[in-house]
């Protein structure tokens, strides 16, 4: 996640991107003297918004990093989660994502505690549901590795199906913002190859 002063960096990069970098960008004189003088006046309540947003993430981060330790007797769940969480929150995870789906993270992260609470419960249940999850997340992965990391905006929105096909399968009870299904994956993925 990187240090205290790091964060703080990153939350300055991202209200500043919100207040004056969103699109459309300014296409002459006029419109960036008014971006800018709009921008300015909004600067203070969008770094609170953005700051706030990021103390919830790491309140959400830390529970689900606590339950993936305390978690005993699951080790394909746990190794999974783990897996989940170091690619939610890598370092600089605030300006690396887009302000869209840094909206969504505290629902990811509970996710991961509603799964493992659950899994005790019902392993067999996780079990058939990571094994439908893996192949789409495995496909996703390696086309990311073949482009070199070079994402376009198709695959990110097939990256953020993913973690919503995770809370449909594992977390149901906190909703997913579309219907999603491994169906739906299938026909995304079908797109994105075209």
């Amino acid at each position: 996640l990187g240090t205290a002063d790091e964060l703080r960096l990153q939350i300055i990069e991202v209200a500043l991107d919100r207040a004056f970098l969103m699109d459309p960008l300014p296409a002459d004189e006029f419109s960036f003297k008014k971006r800018i003088d709009e921008g300015r006046g909004r600067l203070t309540l969008i770094a609170n918004e953005v700051a706030r947003l990021a103390g919830i993430i790491l309140i959400e981060f830390a529970a689900a990093t606590r339950k993936i330790k305390d978690t005993k007797n699951a080790p394909d769940a746990t190794s999974d989660c783990s897996q989940q969480l170091q690619r939610l929150m890598p370092q600089r995870f605030m300006a690396l994502t887009p302000w869209t789906q840094l909206q969504h993270y505290a629902r990811y992260l509970k996710a991961i505690v509603l799964r493992l609470d659950k899994y005790r419960a019902d392993p067999a249940r996780d079990a058939a549901k990571l094994l439908e999850l893996k192949p789409q997340e495995q496909r996703y992965w390696r086309l990311v590795a073949e482009r070199k990391g070079a994402v376009d905006d198709r695959m990110l929105e097939f990256r953020w199906l993913l973690e919503e096909l995770r809370v449909s399968f594992f977390a149901q009870e906190l909703r997913t913002p579309q219907p999603v299904s491994v169906k739906r994956l299938d026909k995304a993925w079908a797109q994105l190859n075209h």
